[in-house]
């Protein structure tokens, strides 16, 4: 049966898009820690699966060949709808998925466990889970490592949207032939444009970030001094 989809879709939907990381190549770190996931639990296939609006993909695998399913017949979809491993121990035994294609045909899934790949906005993007062709058991301690795993892929995720966001704040500061214009004395700064701003809505304007004030211990210093003179 398919998984019902979850209450915050449309934000989940939103938050996988962010990290631009559907359709892309395989990359080692993301390959690596599948592969760890499939020697902790003894499995013989793994994934790092994320699931789209009618698809789960797969940016990772192992022993698998196919680089997606429809979502209708993805485990992942039904691991997705909570925060905690979805664990099924024989597929055949569970009404959930005793006649999903993948179970009754190639790749003739029994078991599956899947730690869902949580946002730090609190949004499942999709899992890191590990498959067999006969029914098992995971311990404690194993199912505890998948998700340590899967904690590390979001935090990979994370760094990559992070890093692409700072360089497109970084490519949106316009200089003219390379050099960025001040006042020698206010420190204004003048845009393409020929108009003089201040540093703060200078960048506030290149890149979207907001500003904050303080006073750095020069200035704090120099200041109190004046007060007490």
């Amino acid at each position: 049966m398919a998984a019902p989809l979850p209450e915050n879709e449309a934000a989940r939907l939103d938050a996988l898009r962010q990290y631009a990381i559907l359709d892309t190549a395989p990359e080692q770190g993301f390959d690596d820690l599948v592969r760890v996931a499939s020697i902790l639990c003894g499995t013989p296939m793994s994934l790092m699966s994320l699931v789209d609006e009618k698809r789960q993909w797969f940016k990772a695998k192992l022993g698998l060949g196919a680089s997606e399913t429809p979502r209708e017949h993805a485990f992942c979809a039904h691991a997705i709808l909570g925060t905690a491993s979805l664990v099924v121990e024989d597929a055949r035994a569970d009404h959930r998925f005793a006649e999903n294609p993948l179970v009754t045909g190639n790749p003739n899934i029994r078991f599956y466990a899947g730690a869902p790949l949580m946002a730090p906005t609190g949004e499942a993007l999709g899992t890191l889970c590990v498959i067999d062709q006969k029914p098992r058991q995971l311990s404690a301690e194993q199912i505890e490592g998948l998700e340590m795993l899967a904690r590390q892929i979001v935090g990979q995720l994370e760094l990559r949207r992070v890093t692409t966001a700072l360089a497109d704040a970084l490519g949106g500061l316009k200089t003219l032939q390379g050099l960025l214009p001040i006042c020698a004395w206010c420190k204004d700064i003048r845009d393409d444009a020929g108009y003089w701003n201040s540093v703060e809505n200078y960048l506030q304007s290149a890149t979207g970030l907001e500003m904050t004030h303080g006073m750095c211990p020069n200035c704090y210093e120099r200041q109190t001094t004046q007060l007490r003179s």
